[in-house]
Parts: structure tokens; C-alpha cells; sequence
């Protein structure tokens, strides 16, 4: 039992002023655990500085992982980490990309091994965007694992998945752990380096760790600063301004929705049982929603009756269809409790609390085709 016996647990959140991080801080509080936060209040997310919802009986750090000295005194007689602390979306700062996510990572691993720091255990959030594509069914050759579509194809207007062996179109389903990783975004590749060095420094130290691979997590605080992440809080923010939600490709792809609460106690049930230790382990819902239901739900949800665009723009990199295959930690009792229209409805009651909602994914959009990271197609098959 977490809270039980003589000594209390005493964790750290690394990026705990974020979406997952703060309710992985408010879990844990009400567990009985002693929480400290630390936090860089990233610009792009925390416009405003320090968010309110950072609860008080957390001790805070504002400070930066990449700081060795903040790093080391943020782990000072701690016992479990929860590395929530990324840089996250389609940003196009690939330096910082590497140098918060990979080398901040892996320099608070070299602090815990230089200092022998007794810490016990390290849940990690990995992500879904470490699979190149999701797993498809092939009328002929059944399960296969496709390759990212190559932008040729995307160009082509041809969203379809093939299968990798005779090019056949495939059904999507659900993508277990030992799927090929690789990382086809920037962000991907950062969020495999993240989970490959926990993992092997935790098995060559000793230490136990786990790599949690979030499925699209949405929620309460999620920020609606930040353009370029959270397609949930984007649709929002356009919508309660008005504009239209934006569609790349055709809408039709698809995504595993998961409410922060839910990845919280998957980040409490990782820390708990040492079942999943050494693993990588992907918690999601388990269904597969389109990118268009999506729109169509806020829609319909805030009363606000705006079709999506659909412009014929895309993302290199951008997997078709994920849905998570939630095998390995549902075999643990794991079940995600709140369903899409239920924590839709709460982010929204959340967002119309909040002031001055603005779009800025307009501007970011057109950053975005500025650099290349945005295509359009050249030519639709008829």
C-alpha cells in the first residue's frame, strides 16, 4: 500500500507544473507521499509563469533540468522519480529538442549514478511517437508493422498504410510493445532516446525503471498557450474564437485518447508493483478515434457550429493511425476510468473557466509551412 508503513515515499516530478506531471503531483499527495516538483515554466506553455494549480503541499523548484547543480538538488533524498520533463509537438527547434530531452535525461541519470543517490526507482514518460507507424492487418499477409509513409505517397494525396510486402492497404489495429521503434518526428526520436537510456542505465545499475508510453493524453490544464501540441486544447482554442478546427490529410486518421487522471495512476501503478520493471509499457484506452470525430465532438460539445478545414496539408513523420495495445499493463488491473465525451466535457468546463483564450496556432501554422515542416499536397489521385 503507497502511504503504508513507518517511512514515507518521497518522489520527485520533473516537470511537474505540466498537464501529467501536476496530476501525477496531486495523486501522489493524496497517496501520502511527499512530493517535490521541479519545473522550468517553459514559456510556450506557461505563458503567465507559475500556474496556480501547482498544489501547495508540493515543495516547487523552478529551475532547469539541463542545470547539473538544479538537477542534483532537486534529487536530494528522493527515492522515485517521475521524469514527466520534456520538450514536447511539432516545434521546430531541433537543438533543444536533443539537448532538454535526450541530454537532460541522460545527464540526471549520470547524477544519480556519480552520486550513488539511493533512489529506488525511475517511471519514465516515453510516448507513442517512438512507433514509426501503428500496427495494420493485411488481407494476405495479416499483422505487419508498415514504415512511415514516405512523403511522395502523402504528396500524392494517398493517406492510405500499405503493407510493407505487397503494398495492399491495411486495417489498422492495435500496436503492441514489441513493435519496431524509431522515432520518424524530432520529438520521437528524443522520446526513444529517453526511454532507451532509462531503460539500459536501469538495467546496468540495477535500479528499477519503467517507460510509460502515453497514448494522446488531453485534460484540465493542459495549455492553451502552446500550438503545437494537444489537438483537443487546439480545436478549443479555435473554436471558442470562432475559427475552424484544421484538418491535416483527410481527418481520417486516427489517435488513442487518454485523461490525465488515467495516465497519473498508470504512473502510480508503475511505481507500485514490480511487474513492469525494465519494461516499456503503452497506456491508453485502447480505441481509435478520427482526428474529424474529434473536431465534430468539441464542436457539438461547445455548441459551436464550425466545420474543420481541410486544406490539403500534412506532416511528414505523422503516423496514420495508433491505437494502444494496453495488454501488458490491463494484465495488472489498469483500466482507463474516464471515457472521450466525459473528459472532453471537463477540459472544456475547465478552458471557458480560463481568461482571454486566444488562437495561436494561426501563427504557428504558418511557422511551421515556413519551415518545412508542413507540406501540402502537389497533386490528389482522382
Amino acid at each position: 500500500m503507497l502511504g503504508s508503513g513507518n517511512k514515507m515515499k518521497r518522489a520527485l516530478v520533473t516537470g511537474g507544473a505540466g498537464l501529467i506531471g501536476s496530476h501525477v503531483t496531486d495523486l501522489l499527495l493524496a497517496e501520502g507521499w511527499k512530493v517535490r516538483v521541479l519545473d522550468n515554466l517553459e514559456p510556450n506553455t506557461h505563458k503567465r509563469g507559475k500556474p496556480a494549480w501547482i498544489n501547495p503541499a508540493a515543495e516547487f523548484i523552478e529551475g532547469d533540468l539541463r542545470d547539473r547543480d538544479t538537477i542534483t538538488a532537486a534529487l536530494d533524498k528522493i527515492d522515485t522519480v517521475f521524469h514527466q520533463a520534456a520538450y514536447g509537438g511539432y516545434m521546430p527547434e531541433i537543438a533543444k529538442y536533443v539537448h532538454v530531452n535526450s541530454l537532460g535525461t541522460a545527464q540526471m541519470l549520470e547524477v544519480i549514478r556519480e552520486n550513488k543517490l539511493p533512489i529506488r526507482k525511475i517511471v519514465v514518460a516515453s510516448s507513442q511517437a517512438v512507433y514509426s507507424e501503428g500496427a495494420g492487418e493485411c488481407p494476405e499477409h495479416g499483422l505487419v508493422f508498415p514504415p512511415v509513409r514516405p512523403v511522395e505517397q502523402l504528396r500524392r494525396g494517398d493517406w492510405q498504410v500499405h503493407c510493407p510486402i505487397c503494398s495492399a492497404i491495411t486495417k489498422s489495429v492495435p500496436t503492441p510493445e514489441n513493435a519496431p521503434v524509431g522515432g520518424e518526428t524530432v520529438y520521437g526520436l528524443t522520446k526513444v532516446d529517453q526511454e532507451r537510456l532509462v531503460l539500459l542505465w536501469g538495467k546496468q545499475i540495477g535500479i528499477p525503471t519503467v517507460a510509460l508510453r502515453y497514448s494522446c493524453t488531453y485534460g484540465p490544464r493542459q495549455s492553451i498557450f502552446n500550438p503545437y501540441t494537444g489537438v483537443i486544447a487546439i480545436f478549443c482554442t479555435r473554436l471558442l474564437n470562432n475559427l475552424p478546427p484544421v484538418l491535416y490529410e483527410d481527418g481520417e486518421q486516427t489517435r488513442d485518447f487518454s485523461f490525465v487522471e488515467d495516465i497519473a495512476r498508470a504512473n502510480l501503478l508503475a511505481a507500485e508493483t514490480d511487474r513492469l520493471d525494465g519494461l516499456p509499457v503503452n497506456v491508453g484506452s485502447g480505441r481509435g478515434v478520427s482526428i474529424r470525430e474529434i473536431a465534430e465532438t468539441i464542436s457539438n460539445a461547445l455548441e459551436v457550429n464550425i466545420a474543420p478545414e481541410v486544406n490539403g496539408e500534412f506532416r511528414p513523420g505523422e503516423m496514420r493511425h495508433l491505437t494502444s495495445d494496453t495488454t501488458r499493463i490491463r494484465a495488472l488491473g489498469y483500466e482507463a476510468q474516464v471515457d472521450l465525451a466525459d473528459g472532453i466535457g471537463r477540459y472544456i468546463d475547465w478552458i471557458k473557466a480560463q481568461s482571454d483564450v486566444r488562437d495561436y496556432f494561426s501563427e504557428a501554422a504558418h511557422i511551421l509551412r515556413g519551415k518545412g515542416i508542413v507540406h501540402r499536397v502537389e497533386m490528389v489521385n482522382d
